[in-house]
């Protein structure tokens, strides 16, 4: 399927993005109406509700720190409405805290995206949110199940779906993440290799002292050390030199 087919399909879901930020919220509203998603926007939870009570989307995508009501809250009102516990639940959010994942399951949500997060990630787990609707209906059996952590006990009432959906979208982002923190660890000592070049042993001519560089060619020191560290050259003339090359000059106070 081509990307006008996507984009033609995609034009019969619509998406609630609830976002407190005005520029994120329009970054988001951009990903998504460019791929072809009709596009609904709120700025809290408590306006998210008012939409949802009279127009019903396809989706909603909702950060989770906002002011009046936050992400959790509106997410676990939406579920405990029979008339909307249907609706698709994205929450986005740092996961710089483990809890969010016991709270995201209690408010049974059905996504986690982190922030700042990617646009091929989150179109990605919008298809699969879209190809799987068909798996979450009302016969499917709702478990209960009370899990301590750090110290306190939760209630997951979530079904088998959104638990696993919760969980693997968590790991999912987890795994993007350390692999941001590898490619930004190669950079970082890719640049510290580079500082630190100067600091081995450097081939240099005993006659015209210029130096040869790793592919072999011979350079002005100058240009040699300008290229490999972050040092500028300013000229001048020392005094033995001055006295070498210019024997009239006589500098001020001198005999």
């Amino acid at each position: 399927m081509d990307n006008n087919e996507n984009s033609s399909n995609n034009q019969e879901v619509e998406i609630l993005a609830v976002e407190d930020s005005l520029t994120q919220q329009l970054q988001l509203q951009n990903i998504l109406e460019k791929n072809g998603y009709k596009v609904a926007l709120a700025s809290n939870g408590k306006e998210a509700i008012e939409f949802v009570e009279k127009r019903k989307p396809s989706i909603v995508i909702t950060d989770i720190v906002m002011p009046e009501m936050n992400g959790f809250q509106l997410c676990s009102q939406i579920k405990n409405d029979e008339r909307f516990c249907e609706i698709p639940v994205i929450l986005l959010t740092s996961l710089s805290d483990p809890g969010d994942i016991i709270r995201g399951l209690e408010c049974r949500a059905n996504n986690f995206i982190t922030k700042p997060y990617n646009e091929e990630s989150l179109l990605c787990r919008i298809q699969y949110i879209l190809m799987n609707r068909h798996l979450r209906t009302k016969e499917m059996a709702e478990i209960g199940l009370e899990i301590f952590f750090r110290g306190k006990k939760h209630l997951i009432s979530s079904d088998r779906m959104q638990i696993i959906d919760l969980l693997f979208s968590s790991f999912e982002s987890a795994l993007e993440k350390n692999q941001e923190l590898l490619v930004s660890n190669k950079k970082l000592k890719e640049a510290l290799n580079t500082v630190q070049t100067l600091k081995g042993l450097i081939p240099i001519c005993s006659s015209c002292k210029k130096i040869r560089d790793d592919k072999g060619f011979w350079q002005q020191v100058e240009e040699y050390i300008v290229q490999h560290s972050n040092a500028n050259f300013t000229h001048g003339i020392c005094p033995e030199c001055t006295k070498e090359l210019y024997p009239e000059f006589k500098p001020k106070g001198g005999d």
